[in-house]
């Protein structure tokens, strides 16, 4: 028995060889590039423990993060949301009310931590 409710969407992909070969190579450049971000993120932590490095170089090591992260979050929303098929115009009106929301909430997530930190400090 046939299910006409069902409709196999996989039949109208009506592209040829080489765009699907573009298409592979784009999933694999995106697969690779997260990654890549990842095990950098990943080895910094394992191979810089705060314990291990100067208050400057965590400093730069936390902001670093911070930035690795918002690319990662940049690039997944620009190919995943397909927003990276958009005209500029459109994509600098969705990313940059985030970002500047995203490094606002960074900046007093910073801030409360400094202050949190001097008060415990001076408490002991």
């Amino acid at each position: 028995m046939i299910r006409d409710d069902v409709y196999e969407y996989s039949l109208d992909g009506h592209h040829s060889e080489e765009e699907g070969v573009k298409i592979r190579k784009k999933i694999w450049f995106v697969t690779f590039l997260l990654s890549v971000i990842t095990i950098v993120e990943v080895a910094t932590g394992i191979f810089f423990p705060k314990a291990s490095v100067s208050e400057g170089a965590w400093i730069a090591i936390k902001y670093g993060y911070i930035i690795l992260t918002i690319i990662k979050a940049g690039y997944i929303v620009m190919v995943f949301m397909h927003l990276g098929d958009e005209k500029k115009a459109l994509k600098s009106m969705i990313l940059v009310p985030y970002i500047l929301f995203i490094l606002y909430l960074i900046f007093i997530c910073i801030m409360e931590a400094t202050h949190v930190n001097e008060a415990w400090t001076n408490l002991h």
